[in-house]
Formats: structure tokens, C-alpha cells, sequence
């Protein structure tokens, strides 16, 4: 942690205001692009951006100095994300299905994002319907195995698996459709 932002976070562990305003300048348009990858739209972006600096600042004094400020204000948007879709979740029917259906190469699904600016990713992350949007980021931009998004999202380790399959399905058709609407042009 550099010299200024380890003042920022000793003046916010004091209550000191001006060094809220500092945090939350020097770090919202970074939290609120993860923000954006979990949400629907902007606006829920920015409410769960909001809700994760209050839960910020008031977590402030049990960061522990050892690892990285980053990892830890990152995780909290992460998880204030996860926290308002398990809040929202109405009752949903899940399939669980075999391990092999969803065994589709990723690295040819990743291609498809080559194409594509990352507004436009990000645009088609927030067409998806929630359950997968969690699963995609959670698994392929965020780096967690289904058995760890299961316990994260209180799914079976098959819901998202079959979530993942579904979703990467659904970005391929968007993807595609996009394609050839710009070849069109």
C-alpha cells in the first residue's frame, strides 16, 4: 500500500470525512465497473457500488494491513453484488444436468469476446438473466470453480454448471446476432 492511500485509510479508520471523499474518489469508477459486470443496468451498478463503500467504511477498521486494499474493497463489491441477487432471487426452478454438457471448450467461448469492446461485453453481461450473470462473472472473470460459486450463490455445484452452459449459449447467440448486424453495416 503506497504512502497516501495508507493516510487515506488511517483518516477513514478515524472517522475523518475528507478521507472518505478521497477513498470513494480514488476508487468508485473501479468498483463500479465490477459493479456493472453483476448488475442489470447502471443504476443497480451504482446502488450496489453504494452499498459496498458504506459497508467499506464501516469494515475500515478490521482490515488487516497484511494483504492487498484492493483485494479486499473488490471482494466486498463482489459480494454485495452476490448478497442483492440472493435478495432478489424469487423462486426459481433449477436443472441440474451432467458434468459433460457443460464441458464445451472455454477457450473457444472466449474467443467470441475478441470481437467486442469491453462496453459491449459489458452490455451483453447485463442482458443476461441474473442466475448466469452471477455464474459468468463469478466463474470465467473472477476466476472461482463451480463448487465455490455453489456455497457463494446456495446452488448445487450442477445449478451452476448448468447456469454457466446455459448463459455461455445465450452470449454466443447476442454475440453472433451483433456480429452480423455490424457486417451488415
Amino acid at each position: 500500500m503506497d504512502n497516501e492511500l495508507a493516510k487515506i485509510v488511517e483518516g477513514c479508520r478515524s472517522g475523518d470525512h475528507s478521507a472518505y471523499k478521497l477513498l470513494f474518489k480514488r476508487y468508485y469508477r473501479q468498483l463500479l465497473g465490477i459493479a456493472l459486470r453483476y448488475s442489470r443496468n447502471r443504476e443497480e451498478a451504482e446502488d450496489t457500488v453504494q452499498d459496498a463503500f458504506i459497508k467499506i467504511f464501516q469494515g475500515i477498521g478490521s482490515y488487516r494491513d497484511s494483504g492487498s486494499f484492493e483485494g479486499w474493497i473488490k471482494r466486498i463489491v463482489q459480494y454485495t453484488a452476490i448478497n442483492s441477487y440472493k435478495n432478489n432471487l424469487r423462486s426459481h426452478m433449477h436443472v441440474d444436468i451432467c458434468d459433460t454438457e457443460t464441458e464445451l471448450s472455454d477457450k473457444s467461448f472466449e474467443q467470441f469476446f475478441y470481437d467486442f469492446d469491453p462496453e459491449e461485453i459489458i452490455g451483453f453481461l447485463q442482458q443476461l438473466p441474473e442466475g448466469y450473470r452471477m455464474v459468468v462473472n463469478l466463474y470465467f472473470i473472477d476466476g472461482y470453480s463451480h463448487k465455490e460459486i455453489s456455497g457463494m450463490l446456495d446452488i448445487s455445484t450442477g445449478t451452476s454448471k448448468s447456469q454457466l452452459f446455459k448463459a455461455k449459449n445465450f452470449l454466443r447467440h447476442l454475440m453472433i446476432t451483433t456480429n452480423q448486424e455490424k457486417n451488415h453495416e
